[in-house]
């Protein structure tokens, strides 16, 4: 690198936060693009060299981190870091952070839109309104006070959905193994078997491990109440999503709510298309004016974190 040359920093996106640029003064930030294959961002370390990703959109490899020798960190843009090769990172010294709790505020309450449109059937009764029905005589929706929710995951998003349950006047039961503590008004249950049998509504709040891929499947949907509804704002990988397509035909659930799926983006033409009490959303959860700026700012502040650890340490 020549002398007064400003390292390299690649967003794979199009953009940053005002506020997360200003941090980033001393780095030359190189935009991928919003739509950018691994090729794309494998052309652009390639050329750049960059100390640092900050991983908005796609997903991050061996291939990219062999491309970037002077790579010591990739940073998400949010929380999600299963889009990042986390094994093949270790085994070359680079660093992984994701911005945890930036976007908490936003992922919850989308759970929550979610929640209230498949019990109210918000979606479905805007479409017959608008085909000229009324449908008050024959409409019943779910009332939710009383009712149990089951939330799977007590991470920054799991507690805040949780709380809303709480304060609607809901049952709140939850399973997370590794947290240490509960919301005022959550019961602890020890295994999923029983939050499944025992809940209304179960909201999905865990990251995607190996060992929870596929945990939504045709055996523990046997496990919910008929009439029960699922939500999921985490990670498409938790469902099993020809088995939940089946439990929604059946009647077995009465609704569903998606933002994240098994290939994104969705493929289209897609068997949910046309499953009527499915809601879906193209997994925007995250995405709020106020999240998307926390998450540029955390994303930026662990980068520079990271580097100045590496500084220190030569």
């Amino acid at each position: 690198m020549s002398a007064g040359k400003k390292p390299a920093l690649v967003v794979t996106g199009n953009d940053l936060a005002p506020e997360a640029l200003a941090l980033l003064n001393d780095f030359e930030v190189c935009f991928a693009g919003k739509q950018c294959s691994e090729e794309t961002v494998l052309a652009m370390v390639a050329e750049k060299d960059p100390v640092a990703i900050i991983v908005r959109y796609g997903k991050i490899g061996a291939r990219v981190m062999d491309a970037a020798p002077a790579l010591k960190v990739i940073s998400k843009h949010g929380s999600g870091i299963d889009v990042i090769d986390q094994n093949a990172a270790a085994e070359r010294g680079i660093a992984v952070k994701a911005a945890v709790g930036a976007n908490a505020v936003a992922v919850a309450e989308h759970a929550w839109a979610l929640i209230l449109a498949c019990a109210k059937a918000v979606p479905q009764l805007n479409d017959r309104m608008r085909a000229g029905h009324w449908d008050k005589a024959t409409h019943k929706s779910v009332e939710l006070n009383g009712r149990t929710l089951g939330i799977v995951g007590l991470g920054e998003i799991g507690r805040r959905a949780a709380s809303v349950g709480v304060a609607l006047g809901m049952r709140v039961v939850a399973f997370d193994p590794y947290a240490k503590s509960v919301p005022d008004g959550v019961t602890r249950v020890d295994n999923l078997s029983q939050l499944y049998r025992e809940s209304d509504v179960v909201s999905l709040h865990c990251p995607l491990t190996d060992d929870n891929r596929g945990m939504i499947n045709r055996e523990t949907l046997a496990q919910f109440k008929d009439g029960a509804m699922l939500v999921n704002t985490a990670r498409g990988g938790l469902i099993d999503e020809p088995a939940l397509a089946e439990a929604l035909a059946s009647g077995k659930l009465r609704a569903a709510g998606l933002d994240s799926f098994a290939v994104e983006p969705m493929p289209v033409p897609h068997p949910f298309q046309q499953i009527p009490n499915l809601i879906l959303s193209p997994h925007i959860g995250g995405v709020s004016d106020a999240a998307y700026i926390n998450m540029g700012v955390g994303a930026a502040k662990n980068v520079l974190a990271v580097l100045e650890d590496a500084a220190t340490a030569v």
